[in-house]
């Protein structure tokens, strides 16, 4: 009886080395990618704050009118200049 009882129990969850060395290289991997990534991000904010502590600049060029003085081109004039009561009626 007792040679039945140890044939009909097997061990379940029998695994291979094999086993173990695909996880624990899949564990090792996805570890050494977090790594990669995070000294990614840290670089990348240490150039980010390198980058906000020198002063911001801003150079205002004078850009030439294209049309300039030509006397062709009919001049553009501040409606605020206009008389409405002096005017026909035509900017009202």
């Amino acid at each position: 009886m007792k040679t039945n009882l140890k044939i009909s129990k097997q061990r379940h969850q029998v695994k291979s080395r094999w086993y173990y060395i695909f996880w624990g290289s899949a564990t090792l991997s996805v570890f050494v990618g977090q790594m990669y990534v995070g000294s990614g991000y840290r670089q990348m904010s240490e150039s980010f704050n390198r980058m906000l502590d020198e002063p911001i600049t801003i150079i205002e060029e004078k850009f030439m009118d294209p049309y300039g003085e030509s006397p062709m081109i009919i001049p553009r004039y501040d409606r605020g200049l206009i008389d409405p009561e002096k005017s026909l009626g035509i900017l009202n």
